[in-house]
C-alpha cells in the first residue's frame, strides 16, 4: 500500500517539444529531493522522457502527474502520463520490443517498463492511454507483511 500526499502532487502539460524537456527537469528534481541516486535518477528521467514522448506523438498531447509516495520508510514517485489521443487497440504488442506504430526502434514502452519499479498501462482505443509508473528509492527495503 502506498500513500501519498496531494500537495505533493504536480501536474505538468505535455503539449510541445519544450514541455518535454520541462518534464524531464521536474522529474529529476523531484527525485533528487527524495534522495534517489545519480543512477536511479537517470533511469527515471529516461523512462519518463520516452512516456512523455509517447503522450506528445502518439497521444495528441497531455498531462503528466508526478506525487511523492510513501510507505513507512520507504520514498518513491509516481508518474502518470495520461492522454486523449486515439488509444492503443493491442497493449501487448505494443509492450514487444521491436514494435513501433511511428517508424522508431520499437523499444520505448517495454523499455520504460523495464526502468521502473512497477508499470501499468490503461487504453482503450479512441479513449487515450494512461501509463503509471512508481519508483522506489533503492537501499530502503520494502515494509515486511506480517511483520510488527
Amino acid at each position: 500500500m502506498t500513500a501519498s500526499d496531494p500537495a505533493a502532487t504536480t501536474s505538468l502539460p505535455i503539449g510541445t517539444d519544450a514541455d518535454l524537456a520541462w518534464v524531464r527537469q521536474r522529474v529529476r528534481q523531484f527525485a533528487a529531493g527524495l534522495g534517489f541516486g545519480l543512477v536511479q535518477q537517470t533511469k527515471l528521467v529516461t523512462a519518463a522522457s520516452e512516456l512523455a514522448r509517447n503522450t506528445l506523438v502518439h497521444g495528441g498531447g497531455g498531462r503528466v502527474e508526478i506525487t511523492a509516495l510513501a510507505d513507512g520508510p520507504r520514498r518513491g514517485i509516481r508518474l502518470a502520463f495520461r492522454d486523449t489521443g486515439p488509444g492503443i487497440g493491442d497493449i501487448e504488442l505494443a509492450l514487444t520490443d521491436g514494435y513501433s506504430s511511428a517508424c522508431g526502434l520499437g523499444l520505448g514502452l517495454g523499455g520504460a517498463k523495464r526502468l521502473v519499479d512497477e508499470f501499468t498501462l490503461d487504453s482503450r482505443p479512441g479513449q487515450g492511454a494512461v501509463v503509471t509508473v512508481v519508483v522506489w528509492v533503492a537501499g530502503v527495503p520494502a515494509a515486511r507483511a506480517g511483520s510488527g
